[in-house]
């Protein structure tokens, strides 16, 4: 059986919004959805709700914990068959804490899908701690439902011709052809987060010529996209080199995009750092679902 797609849920209006995107990836890969949602409260010795031992302290008859948290994924799975009804939805309610319950969940999955904010966000608090470190720790892709996509946008993927990158750049093109979009390939540079180039002469170690260094840069991403045209020659590639910092250019163009992808890591990332800035950036500010795509090698 085919690894599903999956989808945390916890009641909130950000859960929900992740069903409806995960209903519609599972329907694009001819996929399962799997609705879980991650039970914490028999860990704290709570009531769940009406037993042999009488009904709940913490409500009516049949308004136990146990019982809400029932109603809250029977409503997640309606959603997603209302959005695409024929897609095979499934549902498991797991004890345990949310990040450890979903990063279990990500090891048979082939997306997994979680809203940018949950119950448990404190107000002002831009994205939920359990999406930031799911990007962090899964085991297969992350897609964080955040604004709703452009319809008939592009996808937009953030270039850094890193090797850890691949994985995104693969992400990227098979999600621009199972819509049938076309793909920005964006790659913003400075003099900070520029390989210098091979000096042309050695008695002058720092000279090179000028335009050199966007030339390079330029170069980068030809290389980064080279064989995926071939591998899929229905999806129209756009590819863009700016120069200016990368955190603003891609959330700049996420507003006209249907979907962000970037890595998880990039180029110019800290040794041991799980979770790069850019990639932090865009979960935080961008104007568009985000994914982000784990290198094969990266550590968790």
């Amino acid at each position: 059986m085919s690894a599903p797609v999956v989808v945390g849920v916890d009641g909130s209006a950000s859960s929900l919004s992740a069903v409806e995107l995960a209903a519609r990836e599972a329907r694009l890969r001819g996929r399962g959805l799997k609705v879980v949602h991650a039970f914490i409260w028999p860990m704290m010795h709570v009531p769940q709700g009406t037993s042999a031992l009488g009904p709940s302290s913490l409500g009516p008859p049949g308004g136990g914990l146990r019982n809400i948290m029932g109603r809250m994924v029977a409503e997640a799975v309606q959603r997603a068959r209302s959005v695409e009804p024929d897609v095979e939805v499934t549902n498991a309610v797991v004890t345990g804490e949310p990040l450890m319950v979903l990063e279990a969940q990500s090891r048979n999955a082939a997306l997994i899908v979680v809203g940018s904010r949950g119950l448990g966000g404190f107000v002002g608090l831009l994205l939920g701690s359990t999406a930031v470190h799911l990007a962090a720790h899964s085991h297969c892709p992350v897609l964080v439902a955040r604004e709703q996509s452009v319809p008939g946008g592009r996808i937009l993927l953030g270039v850094d011709g890193s090797p850890a990158g691949d994985a995104a750049v693969d992400f990227a093109f098979e999600e621009a052809s199972l819509r049938g979009s076309s793909l920005v390939a964006l790659h913003a540079w400075t003099t900070w987060n520029a390989p210098l180039p091979a000096p042309q002469d050695d008695a002058e170690p720092y000279a090179n010529q000028s335009g050199e260094l966007a030339c390079a840069e330029e170069r980068l991403v030809s290389e980064t996209l080279a064989g995926h045209r071939e591998r899929y020659p229905g999806v129209t590639v756009e590819h863009r080199v700016t120069r200016g910092r990368t955190r603003e250019a891609l959330i700049e163009e996420s507003r006209a995009a249907r979907m962000l992808v970037v890595g998880a890591r990039g180029r110019g990332g800290f040794v041991g750092l799980l979770l790069g800035s850019v990639s932090q950036a865009m979960l935080h500010h961008a104007h568009c679902p985000v994914a982000v795509v784990r290198g094969p090698t990266e550590p968790r």
